[in-house]
């Protein structure tokens, strides 16, 4: 551990950030693998000769910062780790860094399961990270949780983030697109979800180059229209889902009533668009007849 004095950290940090970059990008990176947090912070700045702990020296958090400000990465691939919800996962450039507006996920199961259930099996379509699929496990022991995806690396990631936050043994990793790994389970699915890649071509190439050129383009690109696999994901879930069994995707902002009418026509009823945090439509779910 190393001790400094907040006034010192308080120094430090501002010289840093005159260097460029947001607080909030430097504030995970303190918290992170500083191991000292804002609000740890802000409690002691009434008194600014109180000691602070680091978990690392400054010349190595300087590394990063100045690697997060040259190359543009992520600050949550340079630091190896992303929070979510109550989760610390690893994450790195193989798998999409999960977005706070991707957790109200969780919140519609709770709406629509109640936050006590019996025993049900649920899938997870193209995990990444194991974000979603590992919040539900926590929060709901009594199911049986399945997450997919096409990426060895992004399983390998998300199995371990398992291991890293729960000793439950109520979730298991399949390899394979879509549906393809679930080939068992056809029929027996209470709930599937995805967060799919659904950003259209011409919005894709304009996306900023942190995103573009360091999260992978397979969780981003939705084909020219963005529903490439939005639809493959509805067309194929009337053989997994059993009657009355709930679908639940994220879409982009502008995409939730063609995904209403997709879902319509594949026989789902109470469709229906939420909102995020913004108040834009960014979730569309249904039930199975």
């Amino acid at each position: 551990m190393r001790r400094i004095t907040v006034k010192e950290l308080i120094s430090w940090k501002q010289q840093q950030l005159s260097k460029g970059g947001d607080d909030q990008s430097f504030s995970f990176l303190l918290d992170s693998v500083g191991g000292v947090s804002s609000s740890e912070i802000n409690l002691l700045k009434t008194n600014s000769r109180d000691n602070l702990y680091l978990k690392r020296n400054l010349s190595f958090l300087e590394s990063i910062w100045e690697d997060h400000l040259l190359s543009a990465s992520p600050i949550q691939h340079l630091c190896g780790i992303t929070f979510w919800r109550d989760l610390k996962l690893e994450v790195s450039n193989k798998v999409l860094i999960p977005r706070p507006e991707t957790e109200l996920i969780v919140d519609i199961v709770f709406e629509i399961f109640g936050r006590e259930s019996q025993k049900l099996l649920f899938a997870e379509l193209g995990t990444g990270s194991g974000a979603i699929s590992i919040a539900l496990a926590l929060a709901y022991p009594l199911w049986e949780g399945i997450a997919t995806d096409i990426d060895q690396e992004a399983l390998r990631i998300a199995s371990k983030n398992f291991i890293n936050t729960s000793n439950q043994s109520n979730l298991n990793f399949y390899f394979g697109h879509w549906w393809n790994p679930l080939e068992n389970f056809k029929g027996k699915l209470d709930l599937a979800i995805s967060n799919p890649p659904y950003i259209p071509g011409d919005i894709y190439e304009k996306l900023p180059k942190e995103v573009k050129n360091f999260e992978p383009k397979i969780a981003l690109f939705g084909g020219e229209d963005g529903l490439k696999h939005i639809r493959e994901i509805i067309q194929g879930a009337p053989l997994f889902l059993k009657e009355k069994g709930w679908l639940i995707l994220e879409n982009h902002y502008d995409q939730g009533e063609k995904v209403k009418q997709l879902l319509i026509k594949n026989r789902f009823t109470l469709v229906e668009i939420l909102n995020d945090f913004s108040g834009i439509g960014r979730f569309t779910i249904g039930r199975y007849k």
